[in-house]
């Protein structure tokens, strides 16, 4: 394990109780177990708490860049090198607020990229303010009245847009988060999860809760699986969180087509 990790650099900088540091467990966890090495993989990120993931702790390629623009490298990451594996690690205000649109005609496109959207309902890094998973009449730092817009369901939205892969897992399943991470890294096409972690300093006092264990049990008590959610009406799923596999399927991938593209123009 340890030759995944930039061991200098340890502890990370996460603030107590935050979830990023499981995920970064587990995303190692999952590679060790596929036997896939660090030098075969480019892990891509923005800006936010969750984009220092990989970085600087992932002893392996990391390209760390502008907001909102982590798939859009990671695009071009992945077509001029096929081979590698490219991950993406953002959060909801990085990938589904300014990236959003990155984000959608990716998984439309279904480039075979790995995206790792870490779903902590709120900016954590610069303070707590409202982003577009925020849950409605939740007090933050730009919505002290209570939030009056409705969130996105991002693993949802992903899928109708025509990603290969999709799949919403907790920080309480930190075993089925590893095999969900094994099965989005191997397949082909555009794989996306979306982990709903817990921010105990910047979202936990908007639920009275500021501790890291006080959210897992949270989680715990309110996930639902995806084929017990199938069984009920909407209005008993509300403030659930559903968990499991949404798509596995395949389809024809991106950098494929382009490079049957590219064949045909040359007469090949």
């Amino acid at each position: 394990m340890k030759r995944y990790l930039r061991l200098k650099v340890l502890p990370t900088t996460f603030c107590p109780g935050c979830g990023c540091g499981t995920i970064l467990n587990a995303f190692i966890h999952a590679l060790d177990e596929l036997s896939i090495p660090p030098e075969e993989v480019v892990t891509v990120t923005g800006i936010g708490c969750s984009s220092w993931i990989p970085s600087p702790y992932f002893n392996g390629d990391v390209l760390h860049t502008t907001h909102g623009r982590s798939i859009a490298f990671a695009t071009g990451v992945k077509v001029m090198k096929p081979n590698m594996k490219v991950v993406v690690f953002g959060g909801d205000g990085d990938l589904i607020a300014i990236g959003g649109n990155h984000l959608i005609h990716a998984a439309r496109r279904n480039i075979d990229l790995t995206v790792f959207l870490v779903n902590n309902f709120v900016y954590g890094m610069t303070g707590g303010q409202v982003s577009p998973t925020t849950p409605p009449e939740t007090s933050t730092t730009t919505t002290p009245y209570g939030n009056v817009e409705k969130p996105f369901s991002v693993a949802e939205l992903v899928a109708v847009c025509g990603a290969s892969y999709v799949a919403r897992w907790t920080t309480y399943h930190v075993k089925q988060l590893v095999e969900a991470m094994k099965e989005a890294i191997t397949r082909r096409g555009f794989s996306f999860i979306e982990i709903i972690s817990q921010c105990p300093i910047n979202y936990g006092r908007a639920l009275g809760m500021r501790s890291g264990s006080e959210f897992i049990q949270y989680f715990k008590e309110k996930s639902i699986s995806v084929e017990e959610a199938e069984n009920l009406p909407r209005d008993e799923l509300k403030d659930r969180f559903i968990v499991g596999k949404l798509v596995d399927e395949e389809r024809e991938e991106f950098t494929e087509k382009l490079r049957w593209i590219n064949r045909k123009v040359q007469g090949l």
